[in-house]
């Protein structure tokens, strides 16, 4: 059984109304119900929701990632400022120019690594947890903490 009911909409809508029906091939009033059931549905509101939960989720994994490769790039740059200047002696004045050209020169080779790595899409972090047994634990135990699928 169906009841009649007459409303009154904006001349554009019921234009846009009109072209969504003629581009499905169904009555202007199969596009309303539509419309409506999909507002009343009760579960509508859990489906973006949900929706959201899971980009949330992914936003929050991402950033956590972000976090662990800024702290491994801080702590590489740090460790190795460190190891540099205790073992870096003093130089002459007369070795200095010497000393910048060879500067220079390793510079543009880093510069190289660096810009070829990046390319192949290469980064020191997919390195780490192969070589420190600490990251492979950590990856391990957060593999164990994931939640299954069933």
């Amino acid at each position: 059984m169906r009841d009649r009911l007459n409303v009154s909409l904006p001349v554009a809508m019921i234009s846009q109304i009109g072209d969504l029906a003629a581009r499905r091939k169904v009555t202007r009033s199969a596009v309303v119900e539509a419309a409506v059931a999909s507002l009343l549905s009760p579960d509508g509101a859990e489906k973006s929701e949900a929706a959201l939960t899971r980009r949330l989720d992914r936003l929050t994994r991402q950033m956590q990632r972000q976090e662990c490769d800024l702290i491994i790039a801080l702590e590489t740059h740090a460790l190795f400022i460190r190891f540099w200047l205790g073992q870096m002696p003093p130089l002459p004045a007369e070795a200095q120019a010497a000393a910048n050209a060879l500067g220079q020169e390793r510079f543009a080779r880093f510069l190289d690594t660096l810009g070829r790595r990046l390319s192949q899409g290469r980064s020191f972090r997919d390195d780490i947890p192969l070589d420190i047994p600490a990251m492979r634990q950590r990856a391990a135990d957060k593999t164990d903490d994931a939640p299954t699928r069933s």
